[in-house]
């Protein structure tokens, strides 16, 4: 069967292009709702589900016994201004598609498609799951795991759009794939005085200073170098005149690891030395750390099933292995279900300044579209050898 055959490229660019100019961002997805809601309804008798005010999944039976599939696309935006001269550019001030979130949906409706022709031979059943949310904490995934709708899953698959790579290129592996994402904020309390007589007060800028520098050292100098760990200061917040000695002062930061037992460390640490610094200065704080998104996981066996397939119907694509990303993503959460698998596909566009995620001049190949389309369909149509 010749999966590539099965996927509707006009239909796919139309998804996609739709998506991408009316984007919004994480929870207040819903006029992406209303539209995916509205293009699964041209399929009768899939069954539509909504486990939150933005979310959506359908459900299609197929006409043979089989396994219960699960198939995941976030489609949530970033706060961003889009500065590309698409001619399908957003058309939400303030909103835009800058992660590939609306090439995924694109895919997985296209696979609703391929699929939906030849439910009668179909095996078992395919929940598609268009997450919203994706990208704000605690992200869409927890909603959905929640509803109860997804309980009876065997195996979830998704997959993200990267620029690091060109069209064509397919990264497989097993194991961790995603960091664990915690965030940290930091509220010192000191003594605000004139700034023409520091002596009299408890100077929060610098107490915060050196916490900020004493943070920087954790990961060289407190993290074994076989272990991997990142902990970024992102913002550091006090004071509000030249002449005034702020009386508080706020640093935020973001920890990302992969072992357990390197973020109790890092985490334990964080509250160790800042409380060790400010106390020594007469300075109070309070340190909230969060932790966020999970590491994904990659399930050894449904990686090797992926790359059998991924090799047998795109056997234009090169598979390479896929290191570990230091960004999170809440598909992990899905593997309190079932085993769960996570590919990366390249969209890198051709001759011309390629942009990150996350940047206002994002731009994927759309070539990548029907790949993507491609890989989600056999998941479901291989399933003998899973």
């Amino acid at each position: 069967m010749d999966i590539k055959k099965m996927i509707d490229g006009e239909k796919l660019l139309v998804w996609r292009r739709y998506l991408h100019q009316h984007p919004e961002i994480s929870f207040e997805e819903h006029e992406s709702t209303r539209y995916i809601i509205e293009q699964l309804e041209k399929y009768p008798g899939i069954e539509i589900h909504r486990p939150a005010k933005t979310g959506v999944v359908a459900v299609l039976k197929g006409g043979k016994p089989g396994k219960v599939i699960g198939m995941r696309a976030d489609y949530d935006a970033l706060p961003l201004q889009e500065e590309t001269d698409l001619e399908f550019k957003s058309v939400n001030d303030g909103a835009m598609h800058a992660c590939g979130h609306d090439t995924h949906a694109a895919m997985l409706l296209a696979s609703v498609d391929a699929l939906y022709k030849m439910k009668d031979e179909l095996q078992g059943t395919v929940k598609f799951i268009f997450q919203h949310a994706e990208e704000l904490q605690p992200g869409g995934a927890v909603a959905i795991v929640e509803s109860g709708l997804i309980d009876d899953v065997e195996a979830f698959y998704a997959t993200h759009v990267g620029t690091d790579t060109p069209v064509g290129i397919v990264k497989a592996g097993h194991g961790a794939v995603s960091a664990n994402t915690d965030s940290v904020t930091i509220s010192i309390t000191g003594k605000g005085c004139h700034g023409a007589y520091p002596q009299m007060g408890i100077d929060t800028l610098m107490v915060g200073m050196e916490v900020v520098q004493a943070l920087n050292n954790v990961v060289s100098r407190m993290v074994s170098p076989f272990d991997t760990a990142v902990l970024s200061i992102c913002a550091f917040n006090s004071g509000t005149a030249d002449n005034i000695i702020p009386h508080t002062a706020k640093i935020l930061g973001t920890v990302r690891t992969f072992e357990p037992r390197v973020q109790d460390s890092i985490e334990q640490k964080i509250k160790d030395i800042t409380e060790g610094i400010c106390k020594a200065y007469g300075a109070t704080c309070v340190v909230d750390y969060s932790r966020g998104y999970k590491s994904i996981i990659n399930d050894e066996k449904l990686c090797d099933y992926f790359t059998r397939y991924c090799t047998k119907v795109l056997p234009e694509a090169e598979i390479i292995k896929m290191d570990p990303m230091t960004g999170g993503e809440d598909f992990s959460a899905y593997d309190k279900i079932a085993p769960t698998y996570f590919s990366r596909i390249g969209c890198a566009p051709k001759d011309k300044e390629v942009f990150p995620h996350h940047h206002p001049k994002f731009e994927v190949d759309e070539a990548v579209l029907p790949l993507g389309a491609v890989l989600y369909v056999a998941f479901v149509l291989n399933q003998d050898d899973m």
